[in-house]
Parts: structure tokens; C-alpha cells; sequence
């Protein structure tokens, strides 16, 4: 288990190019909601992943109505990882019926760039593409917390509304990031 550590908020999104399960390549322009971008680091293998997957795709869906644009990044080593390959991302994303793009990070450089730590490990930005959100999904770790606040959904929200996210973050936890050796 690996927690995130919450950093200087503000920083510019790091651009990208990376291959899509449905063969595209995707950068930040084509994800970047009108509002803003989530920015999610996950994979198939981990039970911190498996465990929060529905509510994910569903804090997704319910972000997009609000203008926030989602990329999920799968940043393992899926030779060391084999659940994590990018045919089983294909599988898993039709599983979970994804929404958003599930990109293959092959080099890891992505992941280095925004100094990923975990999966799940959420990166909230607003407009202007400055990082404003560090934080958990919700309360729920390995198991659904009935009635639990929305701590992405809302501060994703509140990023929309005044350009900044929260003041208090509390960070995703996770398993750590599989880095290539």
C-alpha cells in the first residue's frame, strides 16, 4: 500500500502522446474538458483499482456533465505485470464500460512527469490547465462506505466553479506504480 504524497498545487499538466485500447493516440488537447481534465494513473491488476472501478467510471461520467474531460493512464510494466497488458486493458475497460480513454504508458515518461505514485492516483486540473487536485476518490479504500462524501467529485466541482480546488486534500491510496527496472 502506497500513499500518495499531495504536492505544490498549480503546476501545468505535462503533455503526452499515448496509444489508446481503441488504437488512437491521445494528447492533453484531446481529452482537456471545457472546464478542465482529470487525469487518472490506474491498471487492471491492482485491488485498490478493482475495488473503486465502478465508482470511477462513474464519478467520470457524472464529471463530464460538468465539462471535466478524463484520460485514465496505465502506467506498469505489463511484462513483470501480464494482467496490466494492453489486451487486457482492451477487456478490462469493456468490462467496466469506460467512458473515457485507457491509454498505454509504455516508457513510463508520462507517469515520471506527473510523478505518479499509486494506482489509483488522481490528478484534478482546471481550465487553464493548472493542477488543483491530489486527492482520493472518496472514503471507500477496499470497500464501498455507504453515504460517503464525494472528495473528487466535489473538489472537481468546486474547481469548476472558482478555478482552484480545496484547501484540505487527502490523499489516494494505492498500490504503488510497477516502474521498469
Amino acid at each position: 500500500m502506497v500513499l500518495n504524497t499531495t504536492h505544490a498545487l498549480g503546476w501545468k499538466a505535462r503533455d503526452f502522446a499515448l496509444r489508446g485500447i481503441d488504437g488512437r493516440t491521445y494528447s492533453l488537447a484531446e481529452v482537456r474538458g471545457p472546464n478542465g481534465t482529470l487525469v487518472v494513473f490506474i491498471c487492471n491488476h491492482c485491488p485498490y483499482v478493482k475495488a473503486s472501478i465502478s465508482r470511477i467510471v462513474t464519478e467520470a461520467n457524472a464529471l463530464r456533465g460538468i465539462g471535466i474531460g478524463t484520460i485514465a493512464i496505465m502506467p506498469n510494466d505489463a511484462d513483470a505485470y501480464p494482467e496490466d497488458s494492453f489486451d487486457n486493458m482492451k477487456a478490462y475497460a469493456a468490462r467496466h464500460e469506460f467512458t473515457f480513454p485507457y491509454v498505454i504508458d509504455t516508457t513510463q515518461e508520462v507517469a515520471r512527469a506527473y510523478d505518479a505514485q499509486c494506482t489509483p492516483d488522481f490528478f484534478g486540473f482546471n481550465a487553464r490547465d493548472e493542477l488543483q487536485y491530489r486527492g482520493r476518490l472518496d472514503a471507500s479504500r477496499m470497500t464501498p462506505v455507504p453515504n460517503t462524501r464525494r472528495d473528487l467529485f466535489e473538489a472537481m466541482k468546486q474547481i469548476v466553479e472558482t478555478g482552484s480546488g480545496p484547501k484540505q486534500q487527502l490523499p489516494s491510496m494505492g498500490c504503488s506504480i510497477k516502474w521498469k527496472h
